[in-house]
């Protein structure tokens, strides 16, 4: 039997985590690649030293008591947290470990994608070229609205809100923000701070959501707050699909309170998508791809591999969220 540490991976990783996988761990890999149900990865934790999971693997304080006494550590490829228990992994003593640091700069480059994508309407315009009906030219074809000089508005001013808001200065954008917490002077350079999500919500017509989900943030974008946005205001979610009220923002859609929306996460995602989402022509969406960039991806493997190895050598892990 191998002395070396178990991890049941539950869904394939970057070919260079999997080759450091296959030399420095006893690994068991899910070769097909297809979800696992909980009954599944509790069946093959078994023996395990620690779990390698995904959003896809969602483990809740009832799967987290099912688990066999030798995990001692839960790695998620993700820095969100919601789809694990953490308070139910530590009452067991065990370790959960995330990835905040490198999803960073991939995630806001598709949040400036999707910005720049809702603003320009480039879904309407990919839909005329596929469709092979664009035979003419007009002044007013697609007029769009002007990113460059605009003001963004930011919930959430994490590392990802402030990366957003670096990469949005490029474009010459004024950066407001709302916060838990006001930066530090420096930390918010030149941003303006709004003790008020209502205050920041008036003043914005750009507005991204890059705030965790917690239990306050959830629904957080509901009919009463969009409201108070701009007319024809565009909105970007990189966070978690559940801070949106689905109901509000695809009503705000349809009347053209909300212009457009540039959206990478959703409610029910994958399965259960609001089809509303896929139908109009004023939302540009992605699939959740905000830290499908290859050395992201990578980067974000070896962060949970050097931390379970930190873990086992009884040193202190920065990644180590319990």
């Amino acid at each position: 039997m191998s002395d070396k540490p178990r991890v049941l991976v539950t869904r394939r990783l970057m070919p260079a985590n999997e080759a450091r996988l296959a030399a420095d761990y006893d690994a068991t890999l899910n070769e097909s690649d297809d979800i696992m149900s909980t009954d599944e990865v509790i069946a093959a934790a078994d023996g395990m030293d620690a779990l390698l999971i995904c959003v896809t693997e969602p483990l809740d304080a009832n799967a987290i008591a099912r688990l066999p006494d030798s995990v001692k550590a839960i790695m998620t490829l993700s820095v969100g947290l919601d789809h694990v228990d953490t308070d139910a992994a530590k009452a067991r003593g065990i370790a959960v470990l995330n990835t905040p640091d490198a999803v960073t700069d991939p995630t806001v480059e598709i949040g400036m994608l999707l910005l720049l994508g809702a603003a320009r309407r480039a879904t309407e315009g990919a839909a005329i070229m596929r469709a092979r009906e664009w035979d003419s030219w007009s002044p007013r074809m697609l007029v769009g609205a002007d990113v460059t000089g605009g003001t963004l508005g930011i919930f959430g001013m994490g590392r990802i809100g402030r990366t957003l808001a670096k990469r949005a200065r490029g474009f010459d954008m004024t950066i407001r923000y709302h916060n838990r917490t006001r930066l530090n002077f420096d930390d918010e350079a030149g941003a303006s701070y709004y003790t008020s999500i209502e205050g920041l919500l008036e003043a914005s017509p750009f507005l991204a959501i890059t705030a965790p989900s917690t239990p306050e943030t959830r629904k957080f974008l509901n009919a009463e707050r969009i409201a108070l946005l701009p007319d024809g205001a565009i909105v970007v979610n990189i966070s978690r699909g559940d801070l949106v009220d689905d109901d509000a923002l695809i009503d705000a859609l349809k009347s053209g309170k909300v212009a457009a929306a540039g959206l990478d996460v959703f409610n029910g995602e994958p399965d259960n998508v609001r089809p509303e989402y896929l139908e109009l022509p004023n939302v540009f969406i992605t699939p959740h791809i905000g830290s499908a960039a290859t050395d992201a991806r990578t980067a974000m493997g070896d962060m949970l591999l050097d931390g379970l190895d930190l873990l086992l050598a009884g040193e202190p892990v920065p990644n180590r969220v319990v």
